[in-house]
C-alpha cells in the first residue's frame, strides 16, 4: 500500500490547483494524485477555445505541469472503485491500495452519451484525447455533425468551422442561444453562425444513429437522418459522486461540504464538479466551470492542509465565439425578465436577469474586466430596482 498525507481522486484542474493551494501551506507533506485520465492535468478551456483558434498556443500552454510545481506523485489510467473512511484508504479496480491523511474527492463528471453506437467517430467531448481525435477530423476538412448548443456546442461548432470542417450543429432551441439570451441577442448570436457557414438544425434532439462503412447516420426526433463523417456532443454532465455515496457521504445535487468544503467526515473534503456547497451569493449550488475549479480547488487544497479557511468566491463562466466574448454570473436563463444595457446594441453591452424585481444573473457581453461588479450586483441585488440597473456596469462603451 502506498500512503500519502493528501490524496486526491481525480486528475483534473480541481487536483492541480489543489496540489498548488496545499503547498502554499504545507511544503513537504506528500500529494498522490489518481486519474483515470492518460494525460496529467491540463487546462480544460484550451480544449474548445485557444487550441483551435491561436495558432502558437501549443500543448505545452495547456499542460499545467502539476508535479513539477509541487512533487505530487500522479498515476494515470487509475479507477479508484471504494473508499474505505475507516482504515482511511482506497482502492483502485486493479486492486492497488493507497492510504492518506486527507482526501479530496474531485472525480469531475462523466459526459452525457449520444444514444448512438460509440466508435472512435463518436465522440462525447471531455478530454484532450477527445481533442486529438475531433481535431483529426478537422485536420481532413471532414463533415462533422455537432449535437448540443449550450457553451461546448457552440464553441466546438465555431472552432471546426474556423479550422476548415463542414459543420452541421444540432440543438434544441428553436433560435441558437434561445434559452440563455433576450430573443433579439439570440437571433443575432444565431446569425453570426449562419454567416459562418454552419448548418443549423434548431428545435430537435438526437435519438438514434449508427455508423455506415464511410461514416455515421444520425436519427432527429423528427425521423429525418442527417449523415457525417464524424458526430461530438456538448450535452453536459452527470457529476461522478457514486464514490462518495457508496462511502456513506451526503450527495444531493453533488457531494455535500460545508463552506470550507469538508464533508462530514472531517478528513474528506470535495471540490469542483462535484461539490454542493453554500455560496455566499447565490446561495447552495454545484458548479461545473473553470473558475470555480481553479478556485474552490486551491482553497480545498489550503483547507486539507489545516488552513480551514470558507471558500468565498463566487464564479462565473465564459465562451469565446468567433469575435464573440461573454461571461456570466449567477442565473443566465431567458426565462427570467431581463433589462439590457447596451454601448452598442447587441454587440457590447450587460443583460441583468431579474426574478421579479430582483436580479439574479449578469450577462457581460464583449465586456471585459466587469465581473467583480457582476458579484457586486448580485450581492446587492434586495436593495437594487430594475431602474437603477442601467450604468451599473461599466459597459466599456
Amino acid at each position: 500500500m502506498t500512503d500519502h498525507r493528501y490524496l486526491v481522486i481525480g486528475g483534473g484542474m480541481v487536483a492541480d490547483a489543489a496540489a498548488k493551494g496545499i503547498r502554499e501551506i504545507d511544503e513537504q507533506g506528500s500529494i498522490g494524485i489518481l486519474s483515470t485520465d492518460v494525460d496529467t492535468p491540463y487546462a480544460r478551456p484550451a480544449l474548445s477555445k485557444k487550441l483551435w483558434t491561436d495558432p502558437d498556443f501549443s500543448w505545452d500552454k495547456v499542460d499545467l505541469h502539476t508535479a513539477d510545481a509541487t512533487g505530487a506523485e500522479i498515476h494515470l489510467r487509475t479507477t479508484v472503485v471504494a473508499i474505505d473512511r475507516t482504515a482511511k484508504t482506497v482502492t483502485t479496480d486493479d486492486g492497488q491500495r493507497f492510504g492518506y491523511e486527507r482526501l479530496l474527492i474531485a472525480t469531475g463528471g462523466t459526459p452525457t452519451p449520444l444514444p448512438i453506437e460509440h466508435d472512435d467517430r463518436v465522440i462525447d467531448y471531455r478530454s484532450a484525447e477527445d481533442y486529438r481525435r475531433l481535431r483529426g477530423f478537422a485536420d481532413q476538412h471532414a463533415h462533422v455533425i455537432v449535437v448540443g448548443g449550450s457553451y461546448i456546442g457552440t464553441e466546438l461548432a465555431a472552432a471546426l468551422v474556423q479550422n476548415g470542417a463542414t459543420v452541421t450543429l444540432v440543438h434544441p432551441d428553436d433560435v441558437l442561444g434561445g434559452s440563455m439570451f433576450p430573443a433579439d441577442l439570440a437571433a443575432a448570436f444565431e446569425r453570426r453562425y449562419r454567416d459562418a457557414g454552419v448548418d443549423l438544425v434548431g428545435g430537435r434532439r438526437v435519438t438514434d444513429g449508427h455508423g455506415t462503412d464511410d461514416g455515421v447516420i444520425v436519427t432527429l426526433d423528427d425521423g429525418r437522418e442527417l449523415r457525417a463523417d464524424a458526430v461530438v456532443s456538448g450535452l453536459g454532465i452527470t457529476p461522478n459522486v457514486d464514490l462518495a455515496r457508496d462511502a456513506g457521504l451526503p450527495v444531493d445535487d453533488g457531494i455535500v461540504v460545508s463552506a470550507t468544503l469538508v464533508t462530514e467526515d472531517p478528513d474528506v473534503f470535495a471540490a469542483g464538479d462535484v461539490a454542493e456547497y453554500p455560496d455566499l451569493v447565490l446561495g447552495r449550488r454545484r458548479v461545473e466551470h473553470v473558475d470555480n475549479a481553479q478556485e474552490q480547488g486551491r482553497q480545498a487544497g489550503r483547507n486539507l492542509a489545516g488552513a480551514d479557511e470558507p471558500y468565498t468566491h463566487t464564479p462565473y463562466y465564459y465562451s469565446n465565439v468567433f469575435d464573440i466574448g461573454y461571461e456570466a454570473v449567477g442565473r443566465v436563463q431567458a426565462t427570467l425578465r431581463t433589462v439590457e444595457d447596451w454601448a452598442a446594441p447587441l454587440e457590447q453591452g450587460v443583460v441583468y436577469y431579474l426574478d421579479g424585481d430582483v436580479t439574479r444573473g449578469v450577462l457581460l457581453w464583449n465586456v471585459q474586466g466587469q465581473r467583480d461588479a457582476a458579484r457586486q450586483v448580485l450581492a446587492e441585488a434586495e436593495a437594487l430596482t430594475p431602474d437603477m440597473l442601467p450604468g451599473r456596469i461599466p459597459t466599456g462603451g
